[in-house]
């Protein structure tokens, strides 16, 4: 099969499409002829080294978790997905031809093949974080980098709830935050003061997707460190916030069907910021690299 690799670490000139062997679905898992991969920036983090002391790669490695297809093949003890499905979900090695997913969910028809490939990072982050902040109906949340695929996915989950969002973002993605029902505000200096314009009784929680430095006015805007977590500042838990990685903290994998039963109620989209072919993978990931990204960076194949 046909599959962008790299044979060592560097940056993204060092990906290249080569051939390689299929893989085939184990236990529980489905593979899928791949329709669109996302690029999340885990993915170029990887290829960068960033993680070989604890996570070595086995060469060549095929970067990408997420993707979208229909299954031609299914493991043993799989159930309520069959062969010839339309699905989208998570694994290893996405960015291929062929697939195999670890946690997946059916397709709805109202996203495209590239959205749905943006849905499984983005929307498992988003629900893990909800959970751990412990927002409920009526409360407020502000999302720090509310345009990116995890800020809007954890905005349209919240908004879903009954939650009131306020989100940062660049003036250029103010009405996308509007779209998905999210009170928007520009992120840098004097926000604790926006916020409080529009939302004068306080914020009950705070969602940091950018990494942007902003943490100590976060936390004095949520008036506690306890209520804030981050997934991009990992010097949260020197200012008594946290961090939050699949790794670290439970796994929220039911936030897929929960996506996809929103979506086909027109409660859920996925913004694309950019697509390209498999062979222009390395524009991809370059892309990523460059930040400011509003969506998803999808990959097609």
């Amino acid at each position: 099969m046909r599959a962008l690799t790299y044979t060592d670490y560097g940056d993204p000139s060092v990906l290249r499409v080569t051939e390689q062997p299929e893989p085939h679905a184990g236990p529980g898992q489905v593979r899928i002829a791949v329709r669109a991969a996302a690029v999340n920036p885990i993915d170029w983090k990887i290829r960068r080294g960033l993680f070989d002391e604890t996570s070595p790669l086995a060469f060549p490695a095929i970067p990408g978790t997420d993707a979208a297809g229909v299954v031609d093949e299914v493991g043993s003890g799989v159930a309520g997905v069959s062969v010839g499905d339309e699905v989208f979900g998570s694994g290893q090695s996405a960015s291929a031809q062929y697939a195999v997913l670890d946690h997946y969910t059916v397709k709805p028809a109202e996203l495209t093949w590239e959205q749905a490939s943006g849905l499984p990072v983005t929307s498992e982050t988003a629900m893990r974080a909800l959970r751990l902040l412990g927002v409920t109906t009526g409360q407020t949340l502000l999302i720090e980098g509310a345009a990116g695929g995890v800020g809007s996915a954890a905005a349209q989950f919240a908004v879903a709830n009954g939650i009131t969002v306020i989100g940062t973002a660049s003036d250029r993605n103010q009405d996308y935050l509007r779209s998905l029902g999210v009170l928007p505000t520009t992120y840098g200096a004097g926000l604790r003061e926006r916020v409080a314009q529009l939302a004068p009784q306080g914020v009950d929680a705070v969602f940091d997707t950018a990494g942007s430095g902003s943490l100590p006015e976060l936390i004095e805007i949520a008036g506690d460190p306890g209520r804030v977590v981050s997934i991009a500042d990992f010097s949260a838990p020197q200012h008594g916030a946290r961090v939050t990685s699949a790794m670290s903290d439970e796994p929220a994998y039911d936030a897929l069907p929960q996506a996809a039963d929103l979506a086909r109620e027109g409660r859920f989209t996925v913004a694309i910021d950019s697509e390209y072919p498999l062979d222009a993978g390395a524009k991809a990931h370059e892309r990523s690299e460059g930040g400011h990204v509003r969506g998803k960076i999808v990959l097609t194949v």
